[in-house]
């Protein structure tokens, strides 16, 4: 029996085994190399993404989990997200609030709104508070840091996280001053010209990568993160997202597939897929074994299980929504995002259900990252 591939040769089954069981072998190789080093060329790491196979895949999981054992041990840590704001002043072709989404039905959280949820996920054993948003001009500086204040004076063992996308140095240092201790700002993709494919003309990615710059330099733990499968990315796109988390080093990553908003110029777009997603988390995990690496709620979306996988494939945080139910389902990125409708007692524990079964345990931490110190 005969194989025609592309360039035209003839294999036989047994010629054309022999070839996959060889470049399959590199893979490992390549595997086995960033578990060592942590580091990879670009040509490296676009041969590892274009080459990744069920097998290949299969094998990076297991070094994957046990580098984040060694690290963090089977504990899973739980961010409680509170998305207080979907107004934002930027038009990105693939979000779902975006400014020009005359659909979206806009909200914003007040104080005591917000207080309460802390409130409630204080009770249920959170210890991190994560403050998302869009980029909205009524949430100033001054209203901010009233809002970081009154959460560090309350909360004074919880820490504290804000994804609220691009402000100043100063802004960011008032900030920190104020009580934040960690910040969250996807850098969505190194790549100059692909980013310009996703973005308005006003934001650029030399921008983006100077906040990350401007987190660390003032004491932030920093996230940074990007899209998987986004419209026009391709394998040399992630090798240098690659490149650039590793040369940034932050202390977390988030990482999600990419999923259309049936209201944004990319409705018809194909969704990232959660194999490339997974493998893409495990890759992380062996470049950067003390990663805060999370689950993500896209990868639950695009899954039922997708956050259960993520944690096999290496992540290690999952951030269940504290929000208010009412709001829960405005604030929509992309279209079908996971929502339970489980109020917050029942959704965690349904999720420590979930990973105990998966062989974890979600615990009461503010889960720090943990430096090159190891647990």
């Amino acid at each position: 029996m005969e194989k025609i591939i592309e360039n035209k040769f003839f294999l036989t089954e047994s010629m054309l085994y022999s070839v996959e069981k060889v470049l399959g072998e590199q893979m490992l190789k390549l595997i086995d190399k960033l578990k060592e080093t942590n580091h990879l060329t670009k040509e490296e790491w676009v041969s590892l993404i274009e080459g990744r196979t069920p097998e290949v895949a299969e094998y990076l999981f297991a070094q994957a989990r046990d580098v984040r054992e060694e690290v963090y041990g089977k504990d899973i840590f739980i961010r409680g997200l509170i998305e207080f704001t979907n107004f934002c002043k930027n038009d990105c072709l693939y979000c779902g609030i975006r400014r020009s989404n005359t659909n979206a039905c806009r909200y914003r959280l007040s104080m005591d709104e917000i207080l309460q949820c802390c409130e409630n996920g204080y009770e249920l054993g959170f210890r991190t508070f994560v403050l998302q948003g869009g980029e909205d001009a009524y949430f100033t500086d001054d209203r901010l840091e009233q809002i970081v204040k009154a959460i560090r004076g309350q909360y004074p063992d919880c820490a504290i996280t804000l994804s609220v996308g691009e402000r100043s140095y100063e802004s960011y240092k008032r900030l920190f001053d104020a009580g934040a201790d960690r910040y969250l700002l996807r850098h969505e993709t190194y790549n100059a010209e692909h980013y310009e494919k996703l973005h308005p003309e006003e934001l650029s990615a030399k921008a983006r990568q100077q906040c990350l710059t401007n987190l660390k330099e003032i004491g932030y733990q920093v996230g940074c993160g990007f899209m998987v499968g986004s419209p026009y990315q391709t394998a040399e796109h992630l090798a240098e997202d690659m490149m650039f988390i590793a040369d940034l080093k932050p202390h977390m990553v988030g990482i999600g597939p990419f999923i259309s908003h049936k209201d944004t110029p990319f409705a018809k777009e194909p969704a990232g897929t959660l194999d490339l997603t997974l493998y893409m988390l495990g890759l992380l995990r062996l470049m950067l074994p003390n990663v805060l690496l999370p689950a993500t709620t896209a990868l639950g979306t695009i899954a039922s299980n997708g956050r259960e996988l993520g944690m096999l494939a290496g992540a290690n945080v999952v951030m269940p929504n504290l929000s208010p139910s009412m709001v829960r389902e405005k604030y929509l990125l992309y279209n079908d995002k996971a929502y339970t409708g489980l109020e917050a007692a029942e959704g965690v524990r349904d999720l420590q259900e979930r990973m105990h079964r998966i062989g974890y345990e979600v615990v009461v931490s503010r889960g720090d990252w943990l430096g090159e110190r190891g647990k």
